[in-house]
């Protein structure tokens, strides 16, 4: 079952398991990768178990790309059958004296160099019942696919923390645009006012006149909407890593979403104190979006 830890896509798990005179080794490597891709590398003699090796591994690894190396020996002799083909080799070696004798050559190990031609002698390992290699392999796996997950799920709560850290900044950044937007509205209707009455000479300015440039400024930079939505996207952030399990895919949308408002922020900036909060809060949602990219 998937646990309730974040996981980082990267990682390496070994496992060693020696049965009735078999050895195995199995070793797992990942990176990153947008789906589940599973590739194994194992001798031809265990070619039958690659499904069954694969969707063991896919019981507990579900995004990223992972190489699996598997590696057998065998100390039984059973396991091992050499043959000769005897009739292929009196067929070399009767060609050889053949040759030997119709170019007149000094005589030389006919048998050996027979010998060393393809097919005579071959090397094979007869086919053992597949459960009883299953069974000896499976302890093997489970001990890497083991390890690959702890070293998977050290890297991903350390990038855990680090985006809620980053997400306790955002919040903060985002506090102060939220308290500077009203105090710019003020500011300019008080400029505004102090200028009318430049050009006017004193003359009163009428305040119907200002209250609707007022307006319509501040109607022009409102980011109320912009802000509520960033704070509901943080508490998102926030829940979504503390539940765990396979969050890549909902944090890669939902910073989406942060990026949309902020950026619409930005847009929408007429002070220079909501400008440089706006550019570290994009600077810090960037951040974020690179590391996710490494969580399963």
């Amino acid at each position: 079952m998937m646990g309730t830890k974040v996981r980082s896509m990267t990682g390496y798990g070994r496992g060693e398991h020696i049965a009735e005179d078999r050895k195995f080794t199995i070793e797992l490597k990942s990176v990153n990768h947008r789906y589940n891709d599973i590739n194994i590398k194992l001798p031809r003699s265990l070619a039958s178990l690659e499904d069954k090796i694969k969707k063991q591994i896919m019981k507990q690894v579900f995004r990223g790309k992972t190489d699996v190396y598997i590696s057998f020996e065998t100390f039984a002799l059973d396991d091992v059958a050499v043959k000769l083909n005897e009739t292929l080799a009196r067929a070399y070696v009767e060609k050889l004296k053949f040759l030997q004798e119709s170019l007149d050559l000094e005589q030389g190990n006919i048998l050996e160099l027979a010998a060393k031609f393809p097919d005579v002698i071959t090397v094979e390992k007869p086919q053992k019942d597949e459960a009883v290699i299953w069974a000896a392999l499976l302890p093997a796996l489970e001990e890497a696919v083991t390890r690959f997950v702890a070293m998977r799920e050290m890297e991903g709560e350390a990038l855990k923390r680090d985006i809620l850290g980053k997400g306790v900044r955002i919040l903060e950044l985002v506090q102060i645009v939220k308290a500077r937007s009203p105090l710019v509205v003020e500011e300019y209707r008080e400029k505004l006012t102090h200028r009318l009455k430049e050009l006017l000479d004193g003359v009163d300015v009428d305040p119907q006149r200002i209250a609707t440039e007022v307006a319509i400024f501040a109607d022009r930079g409102c980011v109320d909407e912009e802000i509520t939505r960033l704070e509901s996207h943080l508490v998102q952030l926030a829940h979504i890593l503390e539940k765990g399990g396979q969050v890549g895919r909902k944090l890669d949308f939902l910073v989406q979403e942060m990026n949309r408002e902020s950026n619409t922020i930005a847009s929408k900036a007429n002070d220079i104190q909501i400008v440089q909060a706006t550019i570290e809060l994009k600077s810090e949602i960037e951040k974020i979006r690179e590391q996710i990219q490494n969580l399963e």
